[in-house]
């Protein structure tokens, strides 16, 4: 007889395929705490599951449940949500119908802990009070939608600037209904204005450095290359930043943007320049960190850790990034990776690494020791274990 505590691991979205940062953590988290716990996974979707992503789960999980959220329904909700205070990021992920469900659901598992990944889905858990709960806010959502405000056209400023508002209350409040809050990052925790805040619990990213690692096999054929969600906004601005800001200038440096869900919007806006080769979705993602010689990370909005920067780290790519980035790691800056506060820094920190390639190496190097000392999964599993998990 199986005597592990039963653990409800509710996401936001199918943590499958690991094409996003969301997806990532939970995927390793479900992995190592299937040691420890029984989980059942309760997933929002608004897409279909292809049957082998359930396969990817299956070993770490007694049980999937996928819950669907109607598209239609979902743009009713963010219509009527402007005549009230919700953040529309709730109203999206928040189905009334979906409630009854799942708390029907919640009630015959009857689970010893539940586990919720971000704000997204903690309507559906916030009430549930016959077990003790954790809400892992990941990031603080409502800074990264300040930076986006301020990024914004004038006629669109007004309605993320009213997101930021209404997020930064409900990370106030939702604080209250959990036992335990855990985030990514230092910086982030300093982000929610609740007395208890010190409470939180920082629970960093891992890293799988045995699947990042170097591959000598690949020829680094681009001079730069970012990997990333291409649907995310801060990679997006981040790119487009990069290409106004730096390529206008070196037109013979070569860039490689890869990730998955590039719109037709962001291809088109960087069509005019011939020295960036943007890709999609890949298999083995790993292949495209390889084949840049400088990973560059010029991050102007967002918020949390970026483990792009990470994977990049891992495969022993020299790394280059702003301080936005960076302060959300557990590195040495001018050690680990470069930073760069402006565009004429960045700019020249490519030129040197370009220009002296064993110096680049050896960054690339020492970042590869450091995330592989700091940054596994266990050690991100261990902390979060030893959180939730009674002790006897």
């Amino acid at each position: 007889m199986d005597k592990r505590p039963t653990l409800l691991f509710m996401t936001s979205r199918f943590p499958y395929p690991l094409e996003k940062g969301d997806k990532l953590r939970a995927y390793h988290l479900i992995k190592g705490l299937s040691k420890t716990y029984q989980i059942h996974l309760f997933a929002l979707s608004s897409e279909s599951i292809d049957a082998s992503w359930n396969k990817e789960l299956s070993p770490y999980v007694v049980s999937i449940q996928q819950f669907h959220l109607n598209k239609f329904a979902q743009w009713v909700r963010l219509i009527g949500c402007l005549f009230t205070n919700q953040p529309f990021q709730l109203a999206y992920f928040t189905s009334f119908r979906l409630k009854r469900t799942i708390k029907k659901s919640i009630s015959t598992l009857t689970p010893d802990h539940i586990f919720c990944q971000m704000i997204r889905p903690a309507e559906y858990v916030k009430n549930y009070h016959r077990c003790n709960k954790t809400i892992d806010y990941m990031d603080a959502l409502s800074v990264g939608m300040e930076r986006r405000a301020q990024k914004a056209p004038w006629y669109t400023r007004w309605v993320f600037n009213m997101e930021a508002a209404r997020l930064k209350e409900y990370e106030q409040r939702i604080f209250n209904y959990f036992e335990f809050q855990t985030m990514i990052s230092h910086q982030d925790v300093h982000y929610i204005a609740h007395p208890d805040q010190r409470k939180i619990r920082v629970i960093p990213n891992g890293i799988d450095t045995e699947y990042f690692h170097p591959m000598k096999d690949i020829q680094a054929s681009f001079d730069l290359v970012f990997v990333g969600n291409l649907s995310y906004a801060p990679n997006i601005d981040a790119m487009r930043w990069f290409a106004e800001h730096l390529l206008t200038k070196r037109p013979t440096w070569t860039l490689l943007i890869a990730g998955a869900n590039p719109s037709p919007a962001f291809v088109q806006s960087l069509k005019k320049y011939p020295n960036i080769t943007i890709e999609g979705w890949q298999e083995d993602i790993r292949r495209a960190y390889a084949r840049g010689k400088i990973f560059v990370a010029p991050m102007q909005i967002g918020t949390g850790m970026q483990n792009k920067l990470l994977e990049a780290m891992a495969m022993g790519i020299p790394c280059l990034t702003t301080p936005l980035a960076s302060e959300a790691l557990e590195i040495v800056p001018g050690r680990d990776l470069w930073v760069g506060n402006n565009s004429e820094a960045i700019e020249e920190h490519i030129v040197y690494l370009l220009d002296n390639p064993e110096e680049a190496e050896a960054l690339g190097e020492q970042g590869r020791k450091t995330v592989r000392e700091i940054y596994g999964w266990g050690r991100a599993v261990n902390a979060l274990d030893g959180l939730i998990t009674p002790r006897h």
